[in-house]
């Protein structure tokens, strides 16, 4: 069937997402690997469009101008331009963050958007089920299979992604940054202790074991490295090992780095 435009309510059957707090949860995990590959406005886009997606969890049809405008009424006139918004569509969408489908009013016309968000996968790349002006229907069959599909497999799902309260009990000694980031992909406390007891052993063998700033930022590019690679096709058998390997080459770049400078 062709989308047509209309209001919100009409779309509820692309949700991806049970509630508020599931969409929101998932979009945190977006975040947490792929922030770094947005500009500062970019990201700003980006989460507005978010809080369009509220209403139906996941899904929205607001215009562009009307995010916008909203950005800068919010930013008291300091908002961002249209063509920053199109370059964050275009990555988010490229990253599997989001799936944009083309809507038609009853005249044939092109209306606004729909971005329909997804679910952070687990291990597997996002499933992009992406439309353009040759190709604006979609299976009705196929598309309820697929949403059944999602129902059905939420419990199963969850108890995967959702994170646990176990990180609470993580030791103290460990950086809240890194915990905030690790909690998504292995909530439990013993698996982020490991992580950070490997990223000490790393640094200490590459002289960098005083160096606090340095080591949580090589440890937080090295986790979001991983995560990277276990939502590749290649699949991480041994996710501990894959990290440390990240971890001492970074070390070992800045090391060198560092000799060069001293003339070594």
């Amino acid at each position: 069937m062709t989308i047509k435009s209309g209001v919100i309510e009409g779309f509820e059957k692309y949700s991806q997402f049970c509630s508020l707090k599931e969409f929101n949860h998932h979009l945190e995990m977006w975040l947490a690997v792929f922030k770094h590959d947005f500009s500062k406005g970019e990201l700003v886009g980006l989460k507005r469009l978010a809080r369009f997606a509220a209403k139906i969890p996941g899904v929205s049809n607001a215009k562009i101008g009307t995010v916008l405008k909203a950005i800068h009424e919010e930013y008291n006139e300091l908002g961002i331009s249209r063509s920053t918004f199109k370059r964050m569509i275009i990555k988010a969408s490229n990253l599997g963050i989001f799936t944009v489908y083309e809507t038609e009013r009853n005249n044939g016309s092109q209306s606004s958007n729909l971005y329909v968000f997804n679910r952070f996968p687990n291990g597997e790349p996002p499933r992009k089920e992406k439309m353009n002006h040759h190709n604006k229907t979609i299976i009705p069959s196929k598309t309820k299979t697929i949403i059944n599909n999602k129902r059905e497999e939420t419990a199963d799902r969850q108890k995967i992604t959702m994170p646990t309260e176990e990180h609470l009990f993580v030791s103290d000694r460990i950086p809240k940054s890194f915990i905030e980031l690790a909690k998504y992909f292995f909530p439990s406390a013993k698996a982020i202790e490991e992580f950070w007891r490997m990223t000490k052993i790393a640094a200490y063998k590459n002289n960098q074991e005083n160096e606090t700033d340095t080591i949580l930022s090589v440890s937080l590019d090295s986790f979001r490295q991983l995560v990277r690679k276990m939502k590749s096709t290649v699949q991480v058998k041994n996710p501990a090992a894959y990290y440390t390997g990240i971890l001492n080459k970074k070390f070992q770049e800045i090391y060198f780095s560092e000799l060069m400078e001293m003339g070594f």
